[in-house]
């Protein structure tokens, strides 16, 4: 809920702001993901792990085709709603991206599973939505849809959180929160336009770097 005000809110700054003003906050945005991606990945205490989780996901991912899968859906919706909803695609798939990786989700999601107070999803919700505001108002309104698989990830995680507990160790949130950093680096060179990184391919990472942190660790 907090995603889409906070969406609805930039979509309408978006409106009237010069279009001059909207890349440079664009690429203000990218210099903050380049650098929360880095201190992410920077927390790693496996650099081994994280290595091989990332190089072993994008493999995963590359031959499964995850990106292009969301992009042909996010296209065709993209059509269907006309020009006004240029750039949907793009801002549908970053702002999806930013709002799963990291550790915030995770925990947050296990700690309401498990019968805590949600203290952390709450202020993971008011991150996401002060964050949507920036992100709509350079990107668009494809921003405002990311709260669909934010809202089925979250909640598939907070349904499993009793049976994924155990592999959910304090090194296996270290790991998989670094390889969401490389994710997070990735999405920010994107959005610089320095080359077209496929993001989404890399995330079968998280689940390899959980798995490795299980048998290795």
């Amino acid at each position: 809920m907090l995603i889409m005000c906070g969406a609805a809110a930039g979509v309408l700054l978006r409106s009237r702001l010069p279009q001059r003003a909207l890349e440079l906050a664009a690429q203000g945005i990218a210099l903050v993901v380049l650098i929360l991606g880095t201190g992410m990945a920077l927390k790693s205490e496996q650099p081994l792990i994280m290595t091989v989780s990332i190089a072993a996901g994008s493999l995963i991912g590359e031959l499964l085709g995850i990106e292009g899968a969301f992009e042909r859906a996010a296209g065709r919706l993209e059509k269907r709603l006309g020009s006004k909803a240029e750039g949907f695609a793009s801002g549908f798939i970053t702002a999806s991206l930013v709002y799963c990786t990291g550790s915030m989700a995770v925990l947050g999601a296990f700690e309401e599973g498990l019968g805590g107070y949600p203290s952390l999803l709450l202020a993971k919700g008011l991150i996401d939505g002060l964050e949507s505001v920036a992100l709509a108002a350079s990107m668009g309104f494809g921003v405002f849809f990311a709260a669909v698989p934010v809202f089925i990830y979250q909640g598939i995680l907070t349904l499993a959180a009793g049976v994924l507990q155990p592999f959910m160790t304090e090194a296996a949130v270290v790991e998989m929160s670094a390889v969401g950093g490389l994710m997070l680096m990735a999405i920010g060179i994107n959005l610089l336009g320095l080359m077209k990184i496929r993001v989404m391919n890399m995330l079968p990472g998280l689940v390899f770097a959980v798995v490795l942190v299980k048998l290795f660790l």
